[in-house]
């Protein structure tokens, strides 16, 4: 397989591959991409904490839940969802499980998402601790109870990917008595996979 690059970005790298298919070749452009995770974090009342960010690409803004890249070399996914709660938020939890996992857009990027659930929450003495910078300087937070923000994502209302896999994955594993959850460190296979084959981009900040 051939690989050729084209951009360097700050987040992700773009590269056109050629790739054989049983002797039929074919050009893929590659985005390789960091990575994310986002937190569904749920009160006692069975709510569930969004913020509403502008997103730029689509001139929109969106409720979304706590969620950021996978941009700290070394540091555990799970360590990274936690800091993004709290940065985002102001807002730790007690209690962590993986919701779900999926791939953005496999058809043209490496992004693997992975969506924890976090609950037994706690706002932090003093406040969200970061005043971030650009879309993320001001987060209005809003508390959404689940059967609405389920309503919300089925009636169209709500279309961040992280907040209708989240939710209805969230929804979903209550009906079932929380009986899908997995472990804060459980396997990852998507990321390993994507990671194996050199389509992730270098965590940038450190």
């Amino acid at each position: 397989m051939d690989s050729i690059p084209r951009f360097e970005g700050r987040i992700w790298s773009i590269r056109t591959d050629t790739v054989d298919f049983a002797g039929h070749h074919a050009v893929r452009d590659v985005q390789q991409h960091l990575g994310a995770v986002a937190v569904i974090a749920i009160d006692d009342d069975d709510r569930v904490l969004l913020i509403r960010q502008y997103r730029h690409p689509v001139a929109m803004v969106l409720f979304e839940p706590p969620a950021g890249l996978l941009d700290v070399a070394g540091e555990a996914p799970h360590l990274t969802a936690a800091r993004e709660l709290a940065e985002e938020s102001g807002y730790e939890a007690s209690t962590w499980h993986v919701l779900v996992d999926f791939l953005n857009s496999p058809g043209g990027s490496s992004e693997a998402i992975r969506v924890y659930l976090a609950r037994d929450l706690q706002p932090i003495s003093g406040g969200r601790p970061y005043t971030g910078e650009a879309e993320e300087l001001h987060l209005p937070r809003a508390w959404v109870d689940l059967d609405e923000a389920k309503d919300l994502v089925l009636t169209g209302r709500i279309g961040s990917p992280t907040a209708v896999c989240g939710i209805l994955a969230a929804w979903a594993s209550k009906a079932g008595g929380w009986l899908s959850l997995r472990p804060v460190d459980a396997p990852w296979p998507a990321r390993d996979t994507v990671i194996a084959h050199d389509r992730v981009n270098v965590a940038r900040r450190d």
